[in-house]
């Protein structure tokens, strides 16, 4: 029998694994609507400032102007939101599934070698080339279609890549899962939302309603803040290990809801990529 920190901790796992897969199959909305990513960037933070404000002002007093917290407003916040939103305009969810989520065991660890020095753990030996071998899959599946989705695919790697930078800066800031949440978001909203304003171009204005409201409330609440919450009780209940393998899962379900959701064809190299994908993430995370 489980105990029920560690059963309440499955099920708050699994909501964070739904909502990051939900974030590849929303965002592909997106670049599938008439929104363009700026729009989609700024309503991100928009709702996610208004939401966490309140938070800043009474319960967590972060310091937004140093060096530390730009430069996660940089990386995973600004950078990480144009560039992933840029791409899934050109590129479909599953190939998204595959190249952020399932690329980051390998870049997370080539981050930390390159900026805190860390050494490589042993278990990506054994990982790495079974996250080689999903891409390699997903390469055929990519000069096997019709449409070119090179572009698209090339700034996902960017967006998985500027992640991992985020995780490690994150993790070398020394901030708590909360200040790092609501600084980023506040010190992002605060630098793009004006440059967005008075120099971007702009969809947002012709958009159906339903378009904006989506990508509102889904990026600026349900994965800006609830994933977020979800993701710590995790790793409060389950520890790191546990946590990180479980989402592993997140390429598989996110590929599944492509095909389910969206109706995107899933071939047997694609679902090879995810599989495999999927199966690396889980062995870099043990």
């Amino acid at each position: 029998m489980q105990s029920s920190p560690a059963k309440s901790g499955y099920l708050f796992v699994a909501g964070a694994v739904l909502i990051w897969s939900g974030f590849v199959l929303v965002s592909r909305i997106g670049g599938t609507s008439v929104l363009n990513a700026f729009d989609i960037t700024a309503l991100r933070f928009g709702v996610a400032s208004l939401v966490l404000l309140p938070l800043w002002l009474f319960w967590k007093r972060v310091p937004l102007l140093n060096t530390k917290m730009l430069s996660l407003a940089l990386s995973g916040g600004i950078g990480y939101s144009v560039t992933v939103y840029f791409a899934f305009k050109h590129a479909p969810a599953a190939h998204g599934a595959v190249l952020i989520s399932g690329l980051l065991p390998f870049f997370v660890p080539l981050m930390a070698f390159v900026v805190l020095r860390e050494p490589l753990r042993r278990n990506l030996r054994i990982a790495l080339p079974v996250i080689a071998v999903g891409v390699i899959c997903l390469g055929v599946d990519i000069f096997s279609r019709s449409e070119n989705t090179l572009p698209g695919d090339l700034l996902l790697i960017a967006s998985s890549l500027l992640w991992a930078l985020y995780t490690i800066l994150a993790k070398r800031s020394g901030y708590g899962a909360w200040e790092t949440a609501i600084g980023g978001a506040l010190l992002s909203a605060f630098i793009f939302l004006p440059v967005y304003v008075v120099l971007l171009p702009k969809a947002i204005i012709t958009a159906p309603l339903n378009d904006i409201l989506l990508q509102g409330l889904y990026q600026g609440v349900v994965v800006a803040v609830i994933a977020m919450v979800f993701y710590m009780a995790a790793m409060t209940r389950l520890g790191p290990a546990r946590t990180g393998a479980c989402m592993a899962l997140v390429p598989a379900v996110a590929g599944i809801g492509a095909s389910l959701i969206l109706g995107e064809p899933l071939n047997a190299w694609l679902i090879s990529g995810l599989l495999a994908t999927s199966a690396g993430a889980w062995l870099g995370a043990r």
